[in-house]
């Protein structure tokens, strides 16, 4: 057995490995069953291969697409925490949004138009929902 294997085997996440692991699967024909570990969760250095923590002639993982470096990752945040840097996140993006919807966003050039006859309630269908700003004339 490799001495990284065997390390890896020492490592907390060996209790993630399954309990009927001394089942010898007929499918694999004499394959190496190999312990359900992550290679992310090796030491980064010593490797031949140091991206996918691997030496040249390794032997691969039944499941290599799940337990390589490009598997799902190793939850190493519990989920409070992340709750927390998503909020924090979120609340950066919208205070940002805001803020920049207040600064940039120039006043209006014109004055809104305003219409005679109470707003032209009448000549718009007579409903209240579509008058206008209601026009004050003043004599001079």
């Amino acid at each position: 057995m490799p001495l990284r294997l065997a390390r890896a085997l020492r490592t907390p996440t060996t209790s993630l490995r399954r309990q009927y692991s001394n089942h010898v699967d007929p499918q694999l024909n004499g394959y190496p069953q190999l312990p359900d570990v992550s290679r992310q969760s090796f030491s980064p250095h010593g490797w031949w291969d140091p991206q996918m923590r691997r030496n040249f002639g390794d032997t691969m993982h039944e499941r290599e697409e799940l337990y390589s470096m490009w598997g799902a990752d190793i939850p190493h945040v519990n989920p409070a925490t992340a709750l927390r840097h998503f909020t924090i996140a979120v609340s950066g993006f919208v205070a940002f949004g805001l803020l920049c919807n207040h600064l940039l966003v120039p006043e209006r050039p014109a004055v809104p138009r305003q219409y005679p006859f109470d707003g032209l309630v009448k000549e718009l269908g007579g409903l209240e929902e579509n008058k206008a700003s209601v026009e004050i004339i003043e004599d001079d």
